[in-house]
C-alpha cells in the first residue's frame, strides 16, 4: 500500500510523499557502541540512510528520537512503513 498505513500515523505524522534518493551514499566511519541521539536527531524529517550492525542498509525517514531508540518510516523499495530501531543496532547513518 503506497505511503504505508492508511490515514498516516496518530498525531498526523505522515510518511514522505516521494521515494528516497536512488543512490546509496558512501558509508561514514562507524560509531562507538551506539549512535548518539543528539547526532541522529539532526536527521529528523530528512531522508536518512542507515547501516545497521550486521545487516543490509536501508533508507529511513526519522520522526522521533528518544534516548535509546529512533522511529520513523522505512523504505521497503516500494512504499514507506512505520518502524523503530534501537540506537545500539545502528552502525552508522547519513542524512540529506
Amino acid at each position: 500500500m503506497p505511503g504505508g498505513m492508511p490515514g498516516g500515523m496518530p498525531g498526523g505524522i505522515q510518511p514522505p510523499s516521494s521515494p528516497p534518493p536512488q543512490m546509496v551514499p558512501p558509508q561514514p566511519l562507524a560509531s562507538a557502541l551506539a549512535v548518539d541521539p543528539g547526532a541522529i536527531s539532526r536527521c529528523m524529517f530528512r531522508y536518512t540512510y542507515i547501516w545497521p550492525r550486521g545487516g543490509q542498509g536501508f533508507w529511513f525517514y526519522p520522526v522521533f528520537v528518544g534516548r535509546t531508540s529512533v522511529s520513523g518510516f522505512r523504505w521497503t523499495g516500494f512504499f514507506w512503513i512505520f518502524s523503530g530501531f534501537d540506537l545500539q543496532r545502528i552502525e552508522s547513518f547519513s542524512c540529506f
